[in-house]
This record gives structure tokens, C-alpha cells and sequence, in this order.
């Protein structure tokens, strides 16, 4: 492998990041409120463990997000071909996202509550 090809891997890597935040408004959602947890960590001086598994639940949502993304473009190349299922398919990947994305909210509510309630006392 050489180094133009690796380069030349993260520049494509990078513009497809560009196209879905440009194009998907949940993606740019999913970053707003990312980065808000991540200020609430800051914020709070969470544990190093609770860091990390916000880190791995934020980068999960969005991942997934992403392979929804990728799923629905190249579904929408084949659709005029295929039956109904490919819609199927779609609001199965989208439920994908809700589950992961409900989940990194109980468990962000579970990790900052404590934090949260001691602010109101």
C-alpha cells in the first residue's frame, strides 16, 4: 500500500462524512446533541469510564446513522426495480437508529441524572 493510496482513502472518507452531514438533517441532530453531551461531561468531570461509554454511544448513533444512510441511498438506486420491501427494509434500518439512539439516551440519563440532581439541591 502506499502512502497516496492511504491519503487518497481518507480524503474519500472525508467527503463522504461531508455528504451526509450536508444532506441528513438527523446526522447534523445526532452531532448537535453528541457534542452536547460530551460539553456535560466536561461540564460534570465524569469518570473515565462513563467518558468512554458516552464516546462509544455517541459514535454508535452515528454510525448507524451512516450504514441508514448508505443503506437508503444505494436502496433508492435499485427501488424502480423492486417490490415494497425495499421501503420495508428503510423503516427497518430507521428503527435501527431510534433503538440505538433511545438506548445512548436511558444510558445518558442514567450517567448525568446524579450529576443533574445535585445541581437542583
Amino acid at each position: 500500500m502506499s502512502l497516496r493510496r492511504l491519503l487518497n482513502s481518507f480524503v474519500d472518507a472525508g467527503r463522504g462524512l461531508k455528504h451526509v452531514f450536508k444532506t441528513e438533517q438527523n446526522f447534523r441532530i445526532q452531532i448537535f446533541f453528541g457534542l452536547l453531551v460530551f460539553a456535560g461531561a466536561m461540564r460534570f468531570q465524569l469518570r473515565n469510564w462513563e467518558l468512554i461509554l458516552l464516546i462509544i454511544l455517541v459514535l454508535l448513533v452515528l454510525l448507524v446513522e451512516i450504514f441508514n444512510t448508505a443503506f437508503e441511498k444505494f436502496s433508492d438506486l435499485l427501488k424502480p426495480r423492486l417490490h415494497h420491501y425495499v421501503g420495508v427494509v428503510k423503516d427497518i434500518m430507521a428503527g435501527a437508529v431510534l433503538i440505538t439512539s433511545l438506548a445512548a439516551l436511558l444510558i445518558g440519563v442514567m450517567i448525568f441524572y446524579p450529576h443533574l440532581v445535585n445541581i437542583v439541591k
